[in-house]
């Protein structure tokens, strides 16, 4: 994908990957539009940008997401790729897990992307991209982390199947499984305290990954386990 002029969508553009993706595809030509939950911190972004269409949605807000979704294809003329930056954690064994709190992990990390995928497929160009980001937990799950790990390997198996299914439109899909990436997510888990994590993997490597992962027509990134750097593939 040439990312000079495509139309590409950032949910979660209020994280703070999600942000700094955003403010990379901009910077590399793109065409962004951004949703998120916080509405001053979505609108601040956009200022930022130079006036970006965004609008907020709850990601566990179905009729919410597809309305940003919709605002974001009328704005932009339609989709090139869509990015989905979306992510809670939670700590603890897994036999202490508070029901509650893994629903709300699974909406959060595993339905809510697929909720906007579905709604983004009509708009999006053949040829065009999705971008998941899960974790490398979705390969090594994590002792303390069983539900957020299953939320993860849920949505990377969920990637796979639609990668193969949507072959016919040339639509690629990339599953982004990084290391521990230091976005303050750990400080505001929905419950426990986290494990000892290792150092926070540098954000930038991650965000330029993803963006030649795009170039590239990227399957996945994910950590070379033995030069300790993100590979894709």
């Amino acid at each position: 994908m040439e990312l000079a002029g495509a139309r590409v969508l950032v949910a979660g553009a209020t994280g703070v990957l999600g942000g700094e993706l955003a403010r990379a595809l901009a910077g590399a030509g793109a065409r962004v539009a951004l949703t998120g939950r916080d509405e001053g911190r979505l609108q601040a972004l956009a200022g930022e940008l130079g006036g970006v269409p965004a609008r907020a949605a709850d990601a566990v807000d179905v009729q919410s997401v597809r309305g940003a979704v919709d605002a974001a294809a009328d704005a932009l003329g339609g989709l090139d790729a869509v990015v989905v930056a979306w992510g809670v954690v939670a700590f603890g064994p897994a036999a202490d897990a508070d029901d509650a709190v893994t629903e709300e992990l699974f909406a959060v990390n595993t339905l809510a992307p697929m909720s906007l995928v579905r709604a983004a497929l009509p708009h999006l160009a053949d040829g065009g991209a999705v971008v998941l980001l899960s974790a490398i937990v979705a390969d090594a799950p994590t002792l303390g982390m069983a539900e957020y790990s299953a939320s993860k390997a849920a949505l990377s198996a969920w990637a796979a199947v639609l990668r193969r299914e949507l072959r016919s439109r040339s639509v690629a899909v990339l599953d982004v499984r990084p290391p521990h990436v230091d976005t303050g997510l750990v400080d505001r888990a929905l419950a426990g305290t986290p494990p000892r994590l290792p150092a926070g993997h540098d954000r930038d490597e991650v965000v330029a990954a993803v963006l030649d992962g795009l170039r590239e027509g990227a399957r996945e990134v994910v950590l070379d386990p033995g030069e300790k750097r993100l590979v894709r593939r």
